[in-house]
């Protein structure tokens, strides 16, 4: 199993379902760092672009409308190519 998971454009009621609205938002200026998942995290970016690239793997690009999962045991290098603004929730 990949350790990103993306969901493009989910539907106003998916989004309803998770209840996305009362997440808590992040927000990150244009910056490179690495980052490991302990524990899964599911968000939904609202602006920006990402590319993610897990220890070992090729980049993966994360653009607004995106619901993506950080599956837990993810080591990863993150490069904020334009700001970001994203809601988050651990599971």
């Amino acid at each position: 199993m990949s350790q990103i998971t993306i969901e493009h454009n989910p539907s106003p009621e998916r989004l309803a379902e998770l209840g996305v609205d009362s997440w808590p938002i992040w927000e990150k200026e244009i910056s490179s760092f690495p980052i490991d998942f302990d524990e899964t995290e599911t968000a939904y970016v609202l602006e920006g672009e990402i590319l993610v690239t897990p220890a070992g793997g090729e980049p993966v690009r994360i653009l607004p409308g995106d619901l993506v999962m950080f599956h837990a045991g993810l080591d990863s290098q993150w490069e904020v190519v334009k700001p970001l603004r994203k809601h988050y929730h651990y599971d």
